[in-house]
């Protein structure tokens, strides 16, 4: 009888274990993320404990491009920016959503926008993604993820979620995409960032 209830002790404290390691609190994760005062190759982010809604101030970063451009949000005031992050170059979801900013590029750019595409891939699969499929816009490699945490966008081992940020000539968030539809989204940022 004692050792049926030693047992079944066990198997609950396990049970309750494994359950409390799956459901991570959101502040235990963005604890575990990767120092935003490290320095870093490709990117290097401020962090701030303010929380990402619509008008207010978007977080200040400054990364390197695929084409080797420097890249800070604060000097591209005056334009109308978009930062999109997605999981992977070359996978079928991301390859639709970037040949459709691609497609609907004549249009973005007469608005003057500066369109950054985040993803934790390196520098050199950006560089072969978009020569592959003709992208003139930038793509920035955020390997540690510190860019994606800033923005609150989920880095699950390594693939960031599909969400993307619209902002204003003066830096505020216009807003946010926290669910994306590849095959419109293109168009929703065109009327997004119309004048």
């Amino acid at each position: 009888m004692q050792s049926r209830f030693t047992q079944t002790s066990v198997i609950l404290g396990l049970s309750a274990l494994i359950a409390s390691c799956s459901k991570e609190p959101r502040a235990t994760i963005a604890a575990t993320a990767p120092s935003l005062t490290e320095p870093s190759p490709s990117a290097t982010a401020s962090s701030s404990a303010r929380e990402l809604v619509e008008g207010a101030p978007a977080p200040e970063f400054s990364a390197t491009s695929h084409t080797g451009a420097q890249l800070r949000l604060s000097a591209l005031r005056g334009k109308p920016v978009v930062v999109y992050f997605y999981p992977k170059d070359e996978t079928p979801g991301c390859t639709k959503q970037a040949c459709a900013f691609r497609d609907a590029w004549k249009d973005l750019e007469k608005t003057g926008v500066v369109l950054i595409g985040i993803s934790t891939d390196s520098a050199e699969s950006h560089q072969a993604f978009a020569k592959h499929h003709d992208l003139p816009f930038h793509l920035v490699s955020d390997e540690r993820g510190a860019i994606a945490a800033m923005f609150d966008v989920p880095n699950r081992a390594g693939f960031l979620a599909r969400q993307s940020f619209v902002i204003d000539a003066n830096g505020r968030i216009k807003k946010i995409y926290r669910q994306v539809d590849v095959t419109r989204h293109a168009r929703d940022i065109l009327a997004d960032i119309q004048p």
